[in-house]
């Protein structure tokens, strides 16, 4: 395990970033995903239905 020093400021806006359940660790793994890994992630889910994207076309939720 290594060591990361960050400024106070950063620390905070860090912090202001990270997730409830989420460690420091996970927050930097999640930030410095490439694009390509959230590609590979989007591409693993199911398809949304067109009902769905007519939703969020038109900003509805749920």
């Amino acid at each position: 395990m290594g060591t990361i020093r960050v400024s106070e400021d950063v620390k905070e806006r860090l912090r202001d970033m990270k997730r409830d359940d989420e460690s420091f660790n996970d927050l930097l793994d999640r930030l410095s995903r490439s694009a390509k890994d959230v590609e590979a992630i989007g591409e693993s889910l199911p398809p949304l239905g067109e009902e769905v994207i007519e939703q969020m076309d038109n900003g509805e939720s749920g």
